[in-house]
C-alpha cells in the first residue's frame, strides 16, 4: 500500500525562490562597506544554505576569515538585506501553481530555512498570497539551524505531522541531511544552487527537475 503523505515541509532559498541576486547584492554592500572586496553574485552559490554568519564568513577573503570579522559583516548584511530583500528575488517557475495546488489539495505545509527569520518572513509575505504556508520558521536565537532536525520536529509538532507522512523538500545537501534525520522523506530538487551530485551525497531518495512532479506524492 502506497505510504500517504500529508504534509511538505519546504527550504526557501534555491527552493521557492531565486533569491541568490539580493542576497549578494546585500553582502557585497557589508562587504564594500568594511573594505573587503565584493564578490560576483555566482560566487555566492556555494556559500549559502549554513545561515548568515557562516556565510559572512566565507564571502571573506580567506586571509580575513575569522569569527568577529564575520559576526560584524552579516550585522551589516543583514541591516541592507532586511532593508531590500526583494529587488531581485522570484519564485521559480511553478511554485505558485504547486503551492495553490497543495492548499487547494489541504495538504499541510511549512518552510524551514536557515535564513534569518525576519527576513524570511518578509520575503514570503511579499512574494506569496497570505496563507500560503501553515509556518514559516527561519534562523532564530537560540534555535538551531538545518541540518539540526529540531526545527522540523518542532514544525510537525505544531503542524501534528508525522515524519513518515512528510516531505522534505530542499535544493541542498543541508537540506536532505535535515530530512534524513528528521525521519522525513529527503526529495530533493534540481533548478536550485546545488548539484545533483551534492543533493544525493546529502542522502535525497528522489530529485525533482519540475515542481509538478512532487504532486505525483499526493495522487
Amino acid at each position: 500500500m502506497k505510504l500517504k503523505y500529508t504534509g511538505v515541509i519546504f527550504d526557501l532559498d534555491g527552493t521557492l525562490l531565486n533569491t541568490l541576486g539580493d542576497i549578494a547584492l546585500a553582502m557585497n554592500l557589508a562587504l564594500k562597506s568594511r573594505g573587503f572586496p565584493e564578490l560576483p553574485p555566482e560566487a555566492y552559490i556555494e556559500k549559502v544554505g549554513w545561515g548568515l554568519n557562516r556565510l559572512a564568513f566565507l564571502a571573506l577573503p580567506e586571509n580575513e576569515r575569522k569569527e568577529d570579522t564575520a559576526a560584524l559583516l552579516a550585522f551589516d548584511m543583514l541591516k541592507f538585506y532586511t532593508e531590500k530583500p526583494i529587488t531581485h528575488s522570484a519564485p521559480y517557475p511553478g511554485i505558485l501553481e504547486l503551492i495553490n495546488t497543495l492548499k487547494g489539495k489541504k495538504i499541510k505545509t511549512a518552510v524551514l530555512t536557515n535564513k534569518q527569520d525576519v527576513v524570511a518572513q518578509k520575503v514570503i509575505a511579499a512574494l506569496f498570497q497570505p496563507g500560503s504556508f501553515d509556518y514559516i520558521q527561519g534562523e532564530s536565537r537560540g534555535k538551531p539551524r538545518k541540518p539540526d532536525p529540531e526545527g522540523a520536529w518542532e514544525l510537525m509538532i505544531s503542524l501534528d505531522l508525522m515524519p513518515a507522512s512528510t516531505l522534505f523538500v530542499g535544493d541542498s545537501e543541508v537540506d536532505m541531511e535535515t530530512a534524513v534525520a528528521a525521519g522525513c522523506f529527503p526529495l530533493g530538487v534540481s533548478w536550485g544552487y546545488r548539484s545533483k551530485e551534492a543533493i544525493k551525497k546529502g542522502g535525497a531518495r528522489r530529485i525533482i527537475d519540475d515542481p509538478c512532479e512532487l504532486l505525483e506524492f499526493f495522487l
